[in-house]
């Protein structure tokens, strides 16, 4: 059973909206916040708005909101006894999670285990269909040579997806609607995937193309508790970027909405989930659903959920991590 640590003061490690988004749920919990900033965010809204702003390094990411020894080290310096990440950035960074606990620090997000396990859209899939969470038919394998992908692909059934392995954001993400398109879209998967995330292994998945792309938010606790908080609609799209989200989803039923719930659950349990994430799911015109990804963090659409629910996430992550129960 998870002891009750209590939070007095959050090191924010991020910048813009969602610091300001953290910053309002620290002033009402009577938490203090501090904000860090680059030389590019100096003076801005949520600097301000924070009890505390230390500057964290110039324009470049890496010597400002991607240096983790200097983000720790800030942390312990002003008296920081968490850090929340946010969304971005080092937030789904399995390693610096690791890392803000070995310091000694609460990290306000999911256990490093499970950051790391979802990392991979490989592993992601094989822990899903051991807890029963229908996955898409596709390949993923070592076997990445151009005869093997070609062959799993012409298995599958055109159209399929290629997807980068290891990353999302439409990095690396190929529709191959024919044979003779397969070596050309496998290349260029393979290059983009290499340059953005320093890995070229793909996944091979079915393709529907009159789904849905339905997000399911998930909260976990330190107790074993699991929790969904119904669900996001996010099928308008451009490059594989959401542009809209609504709640409830039109395309859902009673039955379907529960079904589909249900399985965000067992995802989330598959994995001790401990804080906030979401459970992603496309759903074909045939209204079978399958398994996406898992978001191991807040994610940037939070909100259109805290509208409809009336709950502050923020806060819930918060309490998640202080270990205390899911209410």
């Amino acid at each position: 059973m998870s002891s009750v640590k209590s939070i007095n003061t959050i090191l924010i490690a991020n910048r813009g909206e969602i610091a300001s988004r953290i910053i309002r749920t620290c002033k009402k919990m009577g938490i203090r916040s501090v904000a860090l900033y680059s030389d590019a965010d100096r003076g801005t809204p949520y600097t301000r708005e924070a009890d505390q702003a230390v500057h964290i390094g110039g324009n470049e990411l890496a010597t400002s909101y991607l240096d983790q020894e200097k983000i720790i080290a800030t942390a312990q310096k002003v008296g920081a006894d968490a850090i929340h990440l946010g969304f971005g950035f080092l937030s789904e960074n399995a390693v610096f999670a690791k890392k803000v606990q070995d310091a000694g620090l609460t990290f306000i997000g999911l256990r490093p285990e499970a950051i790391e396990a979802m990392g991979s859209k490989s592993k992601a899939k094989d822990i899903m269909r051991k807890h029963e969470v229908p996955v898409i038919p596709g390949y993923q394998g070592d076997d990445q040579s151009i005869e093997t992908l070609s062959a799993e692909a012409i298995k599958i059934g055109f159209p399929v997806l290629l997807k980068a392995a290891a990353g999302g954001g439409g990095k690396g993400m190929r529709i191959v609607e024919a044979e003779k398109e397969l070596k050309a879209s496998i290349d260029a998967a393979k290059r983009e995937a290499v340059s953005a995330f320093g890995d070229d292994e793909l996944i091979i998945e079915k393709y529907f193309p009159s789904s849905r792309h339905i997000e399911f938010q998930i909260f976990g606790d330190k107790h074993g508790n699991a929790i969904h908080v119904l669900e996001r609609e996010c099928s308008i799209q451009r490059r594989y970027q959401k542009i809209i989200e609504e709640s409830p989803s039109p395309a859902l039923s009673d039955a379907l909405r529960n079904e589909m719930g249900a399985a965000a659950v067992r995802a989330a349990k598959s994995l001790s989930y401990d804080n906030a994430g979401t459970v992603e799911f496309i759903l074909s015109d045939k209204n079978e659903f399958f398994f996406l990804e898992v978001n191991t963090r807040l994610q940037v659409e939070h909100p259109v959920t805290e509208e409809i629910t009336g709950l502050d996430l923020v806060q819930m992550q918060i309490e998640a991590a202080e270990g205390r129960p899911l209410s």
